[in-house]
């Protein structure tokens, strides 16, 4: 056996006959004379393409896989592989690399992946001399070959027709291949388009993530504000609690002073029932009338601004989720004991009709120059300060004074605090 630096690709499958027909094997002899180099001639058809590491091998007849060559040569590339004498070749196998017995052998090309591409008809290695022609013209051997001749062609008829249909299956495949190719390239695009698809979601969803995160940056903000404006308006809603406290203080002394204020007056009336014609008393009970009538405006004037200050608590406690009425403490009513219903005497003055009488004689009447009302000139002074407060409206926020009669944009101006 042929001993190389490199050993040619081989398999260990046991191959069929379905790619014997790529590769046709010319001019082969019958036998060829020991001692002397052998050419072997051969065309490659138009369905196969000669690669560097192709091989011709000399194998004995009954071969089941490529390792079974006897000995081997390497083809050779054409330059021009369109070219008419590309499909021409030929290898030459030296003299003494060439089988010593006279076995039947054939030619095979097999291609760099160890597939057998084409086999020739076999042949012996024998001298040629007239005792072996005479051995070859008996009758028995010439039957021999006829019978091995007909096999040969019956199986180079069933190679052409395995041929036939390995090319239409070729071709088919090819058809399929051309298909697959363009079902590649489409699928390769859907693809490309997917991914473009992809990217532009994913920038946008990054894009969407940002504005979210500074949404969530710019509420936590905002609910720290919240927060902060929360504690000033409990604060304030602590501050005008105790303002309230304070109103509600002012007015129970108030209701002390007109509750004293009757007690006294009482005592007047008494007075003035035992001593019929006394001046002074008169002139007391009047005074007291007159500062009894300012206080009980005084007090119906706290009472409005306490009622402003319940309306402004409760839209506070608002904000807070408080209810006014889980407050420790409950304002009065406004009517204490029936004094609104009549501030006067509880008896009235039995000496009323004396002193209208004689009112303006003992007394010097002035008017009040918002309201016209009489006030006597010895407590003009005094008591016209309260009366005119009680002609005015007070904002309890910023102390800004409104007349009675603008009492619309007095309430405006106290809601515009709130805003």
């Amino acid at each position: 056996m042929e001993e190389t630096i490199e050993d040619p690709p081989t398999s260990a499958v046991v191959l069929d006959h379905c790619h014997f027909s790529q590769v046709i094997f010319n001019s082969v002899e019958k036998f060829y004379v020991p001692g002397g180099d052998i050419t072997c001639y051969y065309t490659v058809t138009q369905h196969f393409i000669p690669r560097r590491k192709d091989w011709i091998g000399i194998f004995r007849v009954g071969w089941k896989t490529t390792r079974e060559y006897y000995t081997f040569m390497w083809v050779t590339l054409p330059v021009d592989p369109n070219s008419e004498s590309a499909k021409q070749q030929e290898v030459q196998f030296k003299a003494y690399y060439l089988p010593k017995d006279d076995e039947y052998y054939q030619f095979c090309y097999v291609d760099q992946d160890g597939v057998v591409r084409g086999a020739s008809v076999p042949f012996q290695f024998r001298p040629e001399n007239e005792e072996d022609i005479l051995v070859v013209t008996t009758q028995g051997e010439v039957e021999e070959i006829e019978q091995h001749n007909k096999e040969l062609c019956k199986e180079n008829k069933e190679l052409k027709d395995s041929c036939v249909s390995l090319q239409e299956q070729n071709s088919d495949m090819q058809a399929k291949l051309q298909k697959k190719q363009e079902e590649l390239e489409t699928l390769m695009s859907i693809n490309k388009k997917l991914e473009q698809t992809m990217k532009e979601q994913k920038d946008c969803w990054e894009t969407e993530l940002l504005q979210l995160k500074e949404q969530n940056q710019k509420m936590s903000s905002e609910n720290e504000k919240m927060g902060v404006r929360v504690d000033q308006l409990q604060a304030q809603l602590s501050t005008q609690e105790k303002e309230m406290e304070k109103l509600v203080q002012g007015v129970q002394d108030k209701t002390e002073q007109l509750e004293h204020l009757e007690k006294e007056n009482g005592q007047l009336f008494l007075s003035l029932t035992e001593q019929d014609q006394n001046f002074d008393l008169s002139k007391r009970l009047s005074e007291n009338k007159i500062i009894y009538s300012a206080l009980q405006k005084e007090k119906e004037r706290m009472e409005k601004e306490n009622d402003l200050l319940k309306r402004e608590n409760s839209r506070l406690l608002s904000y807070t989720g408080l209810n006014y009425d889980s407050l420790p403490y409950q304002v009065p009513t406004s009517d204490q004991g029936g004094l609104r219903q009549n501030p006067g005497l509880v008896y009235g003055n039995p000496y009323s009709g004396i002193q209208e009488s004689s009112a303006p004689s003992l007394l010097s009447i002035k008017k009040c120059p918002t309201c016209k009302s009489d006030f006597p000139d010895d407590f003009f002074d005094h008591t016209l300060e309260q009366h005119m407060q009680t002609l005015s409206l007070n904002c309890p926020i910023c102390d800004k004074t409104f007349p009675a009669k603008e009492k619309q944009i007095f309430e405006d101006h106290v809601f515009c605090h709130t805003l």
